[in-house]
């Protein structure tokens, strides 16, 4: 099985300077930024067969992983976007 990294510096290298910027700034970003990465790493380990769990908690993994994603990509734009209206 191929295994993809899904950390958010894969997903979004467009956005490291936000990401960087907002772990260091911003509580709740950075709560929903661990919480992210706790999933993926539980995603992994399952996928690369560490442990064993059924198809429908992997699936929920995954699920709740991708709506942390979706949160934090919001975030980002946000952050993004009054960065460039301070310009």
């Amino acid at each position: 099985m191929n295994i993809h990294k899904h950390d958010l510096h894969h997903e979004f290298p467009e956005f490291k300077d936000e990401i960087r910027s907002l772990k260091m700034n911003d509580n709740h970003f950075a709560k929903v930024f661990k919480k992210y990465h706790e999933l993926d790493h539980e995603v992994i380990r399952i996928e690369e067969g560490v442990e064993n769990t059924s198809d429908t908690y992997l699936d929920e993994l995954k699920m709740n992983r991708l709506n942390h994603k979706d949160e934090l990509f919001l975030m980002l734009k946000k952050h993004q976007a009054k960065q460039a209206q301070s310009i």
